[in-house]
């Protein structure tokens, strides 16, 4: 993604709500790169449903691009896979983040290690994740703590990607680089 005056962006973060458009934004981002567009995919098919969504995602592929499903080990793959001629597209972080939670990771570790990674990758790359934090506070424990590492998934790879984007009601806004308004009080 380049923006007016800006050098070509080398990492994305691309976050909204749940169907915001935001991986459909994040793909059209990636062809339009003119790379060979690399799809990882951090899904499992848990259920019918996840399924469904999963079917969905692929039917919005065409034979351009290649399908690497990864549940964990997003950091060696992601690694594995940027290169000068390819984009990477991640989609999701926030399903990453479940099968990390659900595989009792350190989340904490994990988030830095991709965090650490980013800058030094071969080739650009995409990532869309699920802001999970502007809703009610979650009833549970566990529920809760899944939307704080969230958050603080969000916030490290905002810090380390070039550009992020905001994406509701199909519409994309720019994040980042951004000029923080000078509040004077």
């Amino acid at each position: 993604m380049q923006s007016e005056g800006l050098e070509p962006a080398r990492s994305v973060l691309v976050t909204g709500g749940a169907r915001s458009g935001k991986s459909g934004f994040a793909e059209q981002l990636a062809l339009k790169a003119g790379r060979c567009p690399i799809y990882v995919a951090t899904s499992a098919a848990w259920d019918k449903e996840m399924a469904d969504r999963i079917g969905h995602h692929k039917a919005r592929r065409d034979e351009r691009w290649t399908t690497v499903e990864e549940q964990l080990d997003l950091v060696g793959t992601i690694t594995l896979h940027c290169g000068p001629e390819r984009i990477v597209l991640v989609d999701c972080l926030t399903l990453w983040l479940t099968n990390l939670m659900l595989a009792d990771r350190d989340l904490a570790t994990d988030t830095a290690s991709l965090a650490a990674a980013i800058p030094d990758l071969a080739g650009p790359v995409i990532f869309v994740t699920n802001e999970v934090g502007l809703g009610i506070v979650p009833d549970n424990a566990m529920a809760r703590a899944f939307r704080d590492a969230q958050g603080r998934l969000n916030q490290e790879l905002a810090r380390v990607c070039d550009r992020v984007v905001l994406v509701a009601c199909g519409l994309p806004l720019l994040l980042k680089p951004n000029s923080c308004p000078d509040i004077q009080l």
